[in-house]
């Protein structure tokens, strides 16, 4: 398994996850024994919504009894709250022959347990190819010593890097001398993150949680605008601070960047005093409040 794994910071994130259970529960199961544990659901998840699309279709036999059981006792060891429960309940239809009851509850967990499956293999570090402007991975676990530690220890390990590290400001601007000149201007202080295709932004908040935005207006594809109710439809990003990098500072522009749910905006071409204080006021108000 060296050079592989999975993006444990990416996994804790997910509600429906709760990876310090398990390793509370099992003191003994390594960082390693755990991404076992996910490369099996990667190979038997899709089998298991092979199976959910035939129950959907009135199509029961044990052998989708058996998928779906495997599945149910494998979801538990992964620490899954919400699919356990929910798989126990087409389970019970099915062994009971009431295609109709199977075939609803099927229907209605296929997309949703597709989607979950989707955001386990994307957090694979084989699939994780960076996309973004200065990326970097904010924890690396693909070394051996690391895949024999024990997972408590590991988040634990986590834990502390996380209360250490600095704060994250996602820069989303088409001009890659624009996003230089920000991380140049606030790397030392901050981890600064940039991205030139604004597309991207729904993937890259899969994988990072910034602590402040910074959205250029005009950009080919999304303006900044268009970006910031996308960035609100995240649950943790209700309230995170988004600033507008904008060349046009009229009081309709700023209003209207308001209006859209942005706290600040700062005229380009930007000088850097001005650029550290709007940061630090609104990043501090957002993190330690």
């Amino acid at each position: 398994m060296q050079n592989k794994g999975f993006d444990l910071p990416t996994l804790i994130r997910l509600d429906l996850l709760n990876i310090r259970k398990i390793a509370q529960n099992n003191q003994y199961l390594t960082v390693g024994g755990y991404f076992d544990l996910l490369y099996r659901f990667k190979e038997e998840g899709r089998k298991a919504s092979e199976v959910l699309e035939e129950l959907s279709s009135k199509s029961n036999d044990m052998e989708c009894l058996r998928v779906l059981q495997d599945m149910r006792g494998l979801l538990e060891e992964m620490g899954c709250i919400k699919w356990p429960p929910i798989f126990s309940d087409v389970i019970s239809a099915v062994m009971k022959n009431n295609t109709d009851l199977s075939a609803d509850c099927a229907k209605s967990i296929l997309e949703p347990f597709n989607d979950f499956y989707d955001k386990i293999t994307d957090a694979e570090y084989a699939k994780n190819k960076p996309d973004f402007f200065t990326m970097t991975e904010d924890v690396n676990v693909k070394d051996n010593d690391s895949l024999a530690m024990p997972l408590i220890k590991y988040l634990d390990k986590l834990e502390r890097e996380e209360s250490d590290r600095k704060l994250r400001i996602l820069v989303i601007d088409d001009s890659s001398t624009t996003i230089s000149s920000v991380f140049s201007a606030l790397n030392n202080q901050y981890k600064v993150y940039g991205m030139s295709n604004p597309m991207m932004l729904e993937k890259f908040l899969g994988q990072v949680t910034p602590e402040l935005f910074l959205l250029d207006y005009k950009m080919p594809g999304r303006t900044g605008f268009e970006l910031i109710p996308i960035i609100r439809s995240f649950k943790e990003h209700k309230n995170t601070p988004i600033i507008i990098l904008t060349a046009m500072g009229s009081i309709d522009h700023i209003s209207a960047s308001h209006s859209l749910g942005a706290c600040d905006f700062i005229v380009k071409p930007f000088k850097i005093e001005i650029l550290h204080r709007k940061i630090a006021r609104h990043i501090r108000k957002k993190h330690y409040t």
